[in-house]
């Protein structure tokens, strides 16, 4: 306990004030470029460096990116399948921490609910609380001491003594700065300076403001207003007498927020103009204007965002934003780490969660979030944005480009979100009176309630409804009857293997031309014969090209001997071919029924062959429970099929 304190203390007393000279203040700026950094450029030190990635490396990533290099940011490593809306985020800072054109436009962050935008702009928030800030002591807007001087007079002196560009003097000081300038006489060398942690807790440099009731929200909860407390002291235009409670008084040199932002009023944003052009807004005073020098990040819908762009009285406003658009993600390996992190915060985290339960729930998101494909099934397109290669699986599946420029630039905008699956995935944990686990046949059922009870229209409430039972139900007993299958047959491995060295050999003779003797029984086979052999195989397991398919599994194996001493690869190593063996091997299931069914065992050899059934299964994730579930509900499946 005594670290944790200590601890404590140690970490209260870096956050607190650390006061100097002006002097002292412009020698610091000398040997530290950060003491006077803008807030974007203080925002892209705190993103820190990328982690750059060659996607030609992974082949994945390669079909995903188009074996370009990508950037991924370590501060945004939780920010699964949102890479484009990340890059255009740091691009932003970057541009604006160079001083173009971005200094003075309004980050916006454009997208559907629960996608994310909110999480973004609290991890900015954070990232901004990283370097300190310097300011006037007992300046009210945390103004930058670098204010006091005229760029066209003291420029080239701070930038030859103490390198300081003159783009960071703004040349305007606060109206409480020119107050107490005349207090001193003009002697700025009274002004203390102080080193200020930014904090969202404090609400130093960093704020955040709400829109509220139409009819009476007015331009001061951006710019404040008089403190009516003070009137007896100071007169009303005095700055003494002014509250400068505002968000953009609060956020000077850090960042404001500005939640729903074309929810409040056009009045109230007029404010947010001057401040991101100009550098400075006019209060509700008649005294001079506030200097602002932080960014200004904003949020919300896209209804709102429309309705605002189609407004013509907007332009002037809309010149000034810089859209970034936050899409639901798109991809189903990225939504289930999404998944994984919501329930790690959560006292779920430990619960059962069976196979493919959450990868079924990423599959009905991404599947509801895209826009339906011209000639091409979605199930595949939702694969190939996956970063699956389909080439031998549907040869009508397209490239990912192609899809994406038939879908248009507003895909990922519309579907369920995040939140609507957490809360199916939250249902399915409690779904069984007993245990708190979570598996694929409840998400289903529960998915189907949750959609019948949504105010979906008619159409839309169809097609998540076929999603359940056209795709994911019909995959999910395919692959939880390999997953029984496997766990059913106990030499497993060594059947695979003899299948798999079979298949070689018979494609390498059939490619060659050769007949082929087998060893053992002294059967020979001719080129028919083979090609029949290998059909035997290849059908089942939908092989739509089985020339190319030969030719591919027989170079990969002797790439494979030639580099482990003749010997061939395991029969998994090739994805494939471990497809087309598990489909020869499970073709014929009649002999599962006894073994896999929890009905009373006619032999001890039979229950037993059960115990041990269900020991394989709880050792793959599952329950007891979910086992006599899951193979009850495969069971019924088999037999209306």
């Amino acid at each position: 306990m005594s670290n944790l304190i200590e601890g404590f203390k140690s970490q209260y007393a870096r956050s607190q004030e650390v006061e100097m000279s002006l002097q002292e203040y412009l020698d610091l700026c000398k040997q530290d470029p950060m003491a006077f950094a803008s807030s974007a450029e203080r925002m892209l030190a705190a993103i820190g460096e990328p982690e750059v990635v060659d996607t030609r490396n992974d082949p994945r990533l390669s079909r995903l990116f188009s074996n370009r290099l990508i950037r991924r940011y370590p501060a945004f490593r939780e920010f699964y399948g949102m890479e484009d809306a990340i890059s255009q985020i740091v691009a932003f800072f970057k541009h604006a921490a160079q001083g173009l054109e971005e200094r003075k436009q309004i980050l916006y962050l454009l997208g559907p609910v629960g996608g994310g935008k909110s999480s973004i702009a609290e991890r900015l928030k954070a990232l901004m609380e990283t370097y300190p800030i310097y300011a006037l002591k007992g300046s009210p807007v945390n103004e930058s001491p670098l204010g006091l001087f005229n760029p066209e007079q003291f420029g080239a002196t701070l930038e030859a003594e103490y390198g300081i560009a003159r783009r960071y003097l703004s040349g305007i000081m606060s109206p409480w700065a020119v107050k107490r300038l005349r207090e001193f006489d003009g002697d700025i060398s009274q002004f203390r300076v102080v080193r200020l942690m930014p904090s969202v807790l404090k609400q130093v440099a960093i704020a955040k403001t709400e829109p509220g009731d139409e009819n009476n929200q007015d331009i001061s909860s951006l710019v404040g207003k008089v403190d009516i407390r003070k009137l007896d002291r100071y007169a009303q235009d005095d700055p003494d007498a002014y509250s400068y409670s505002g968000g953009l008084c609060l956020a000077n040199q850090g960042l404001l927020e500005f939640v729903e932002m074309f929810k409040a009023p056009i009045k109230m944003l007029h404010p947010l103009l001057t401040a991101t052009q100009e550098g400075n807004f006019k209060g509700t005073e008649g005294f001079s204007a506030i200097p602002f020098s932080g960014s200004i990040l904003a949020h919300s819908n896209e209804s709102e965002w429309q309705s605002f762009r189609n407004n013509k009285h907007n332009e002037a406003f809309l010149d000034r934003i810089y859209v970034v658009k936050v899409p639901y993600c798109l991809q189903v390996s990225e939504e289930v780490k999404i998944y994984e992190k919501l329930l790690r915060g959560s006292s779920l985290a430990e619960a059962p969660c069976a196979p493919s339960t959450l990868e079924m729930m990423a599959q009905f998101s991404v599947l509801t979030r895209m826009k339906e494909p011209e000639n091409s099934s979605i199930y595949s397109k939702m694969r190939v944005y996956d970063g699956e290669s389909l080439k031998d699986v549907d040869p009508k599946a397209k490239a990912l480009q192609e899809y994406k420029d038939y879908a248009g630039t507003d895909e990922g905008m519309n579907g369920v979100s995040t939140r609507f699956a957490f809360k199916v995935l939250s249902s399915v944990f409690n779904y069984d009176q007993t245990e708190v686990a979570a598996n694929p046949v409840h998400l289903m059922y529960v998915l189907e309630q949750r959609i019948a009870r949504e105010d979906y229209p008619d159409d839309t409430r169809r097609q998540y409804l076929e999603y359940i039972k056209g795709y994911l139900a019909p995959r999910y007993a395919e692959f939880i009857g390999k997953e029984i299958q496997t766990a059913y047959l106990e030499s497993y491995t060594e059947y695979g293997q003899n299948i798999f060295d079979r298949y070689v050999t018979y494609a390498d003779c059939w490619i060659q031309d050769e007949e082929f003797r087998d060893p053992e029984t002294g059967e020979s086979f001719d080129r028919a014969s083979l090609n029949a052999e290998l059909e035997k195989i290849e059908k089942p397991a939908g092989i739509v090209n089985p020339k190319d398919f030969r030719n591919e599994i027989v170079n990969f194996v002797l790439r494979a001997r030639a580099s482990s001493g003749g010997d061939n690869p395991k029969w998994t190593s090739y994805e494939k071919l471990r497809e087309v063996i598990e489909k020869k091997m499970f073709s014929n299931t009649e002999e599962l029924l006894p073994v896999i069914s929890f009905n009373a065992k006619a032999s001890a050899d039979d229950r037993s062959k059960h115990e041990s059934f269900v020991e394989r299964m709880v050792e793959k994730g599952y329950t007891e429970k979910q086992v006599r579930l899951l193979c009850e509900w495969y069971l019924r499946v088999r037999k209306s099929s």
